[in-house]
């Protein structure tokens, strides 16, 4: 690994967090490795958890401390094209951590070029998707840069030995060994892993939720919010236009008093193992139901068919770490040009945990009561669809016709191949 000129010594940039695991890396480093260590700590809404972190940092010996506000480009960039093309993971996630990593990797690369570092390190484990999120964008944007990934070389091997290492270099971290798991807040969720949520059985404790209330204890009176978007994007709430990052604080404010957005599954790491995660994204989980309901009345049927062929794959790029890649580029733009004309406003009803579209409406909508009534109209002509049924029913006509001829009414030639084929393969 090259050195840095001034001492001799390597210098790196590490995402801190100022948790466990990075606490544990920024001391590893220097005292260890022999590093000059750099922190950087993105702020993508962690709020109170970046309370005293400078200080800390440099208490523990990095030579300085970046603190990079990027909650706006991190709502704006990132969480609200992943909205705008409906992406879920597996059925369920709404990729709040995926997400925050670009911009982090990002961020990393660029404290590294500006603090002359010639390598970076990240807390992710040698099981996980962070590892390949983080070291896939900065050699997309870096390619040059090298990476320290402790978990990866390092003697310890699980979050109790780092309990004890913090304890013999007296290293205050939250983390302690009744209380395990792990958790990463940013502005659109928080998940929890790992700990007591090793065990998929093991129903997580009410104590650990902090975005949302227990749906049981949420209001007894349901709630409507409307929220309106431009172009596929959000803007407003209750009328109220807002910027990207308070819009999605007031919305997790809203989703999060009625105990909405609170997931538990077990997923699937790009690495191949399975893993358990809770998540709570109390906003997000109000954008995705009012996004769909928007654009329900304003995409054409093939063009969202065909958007909703490539969301699977799109998710999945997000998920395992390729927004930096030339298919994430293209893909971006293609999702993007679909939601031009994606504007107007849902009404959803808020109620214990539950979210129902009860309206929409859009200015740009191919809904047409004209056309969709049950009632007398002047514009449809019912018996056009006789036609329309018998030309797509005569492929479906052809094969049952081929298949009686074949095998249930068969000319003497073919019951004796049909025979021959019954008693060597079939019977």
């Amino acid at each position: 690994m090259s050195t840095s000129k001034s001492n001799g010594r390597r210098k790196v940039v590490l995402a801190y967090s100022g948790g466990l695991d990075t606490s544990v890396m920024l001391h590893w480093l220097k005292y260890t490795q022999g590093c000059d260590v750099v922190c950087m700590t993105a702020d993508v809404g962690q709020g109170e958890e970046l309370d005293g972190l400078r200080d800390k940092a440099i208490r523990s010996g990095a030579e300085a401390i970046h603190i990079v506000d990027l909650r706006e480009t991190f709502v704006r960039d990132y969480v609200f094209p992943s909205l705008m093309a409906n992406a879920v993971y597996e059925g369920y996630y709404l990729l709040g951590t995926s997400l925050a990593r670009p911009p982090i990797a990002k961020a990393l690369v660029e404290v590294a070029v500006a603090e002359g570092c010639q390598a970076i390190s990240h807390g992710a484990t040698g099981k996980g998707n962070d590892q390949v999120r983080f070291e896939l964008g900065a050699y997309a944007l870096q390619p040059s840069i090298e990476v320290i990934a402790p978990w990866r070389t390092w003697p310890y091997k699980s979050r109790s030995d780092l309990i004890v290492y913090c304890k013999q270099h007296d290293i205050p971290v939250a983390a302690t060994a009744e209380k395990p798991y792990s958790t990463d807040r940013n502005l659109l969720h928080i998940s929890f892993e790992g700990g007591i949520l090793e065990d998929p059985w093991r129903a997580p404790p009410e104590d650990m939720f902090k975005l949302t209330v227990d749906p049981r204890f949420a209001p007894n009176e349901s709630e409507d919010v409307e929220i309106a978007f431009e172009d596929g994007a959000p803007i407003s709430i209750n009328g109220v236009i807002l910027g990207p990052v308070a819009l999605l604080e007031k919305a997790n404010a809203i989703g999060g008093k009625h105990g909405i957005g609170r997931v538990d599954i077990v997923e699937n790491r790009y690495v191949g193992i399975k893993s358990r995660g809770v998540y709570e994204t109390p906003g997000g989980t109000l954008l995705y139901h009012a996004h769909r309901a928007v654009e329900s009345l304003v995409l054409d049927r093939e063009v969202m068919s065909l958007r909703d062929g490539l969301v699977p794959q799109f998710t999945r790029m997000i998920y395992n770490g390729y927004w930096f890649s030339p298919e994430m580029a293209q893909m971006l733009a293609f999702m993007k040009n679909i939601q031009k004309g994606v504007t107007g406003v849902a009404r959803l009803q808020l109620y214990k945990g539950g979210v129902q579209v009860t309206g929409r409406k859009a200015r740009n909508s191919l809904y047409n009561p004209e056309y969709s009534t049950f009632e007398a109209d002047k514009v449809y002509n019912q018996a056009d669809a006789d036609g329309f049924i018998k030309l797509n029913a005569l492929r479906l006509k052809l094969n049952t016709y081929r298949d009686r001829a074949t095998l249930a009414d068969p000319t003497p030639e073919v019951a004796e191949n049909v025979a021959d084929l019954r008693a060597n393969y079939i019977d």
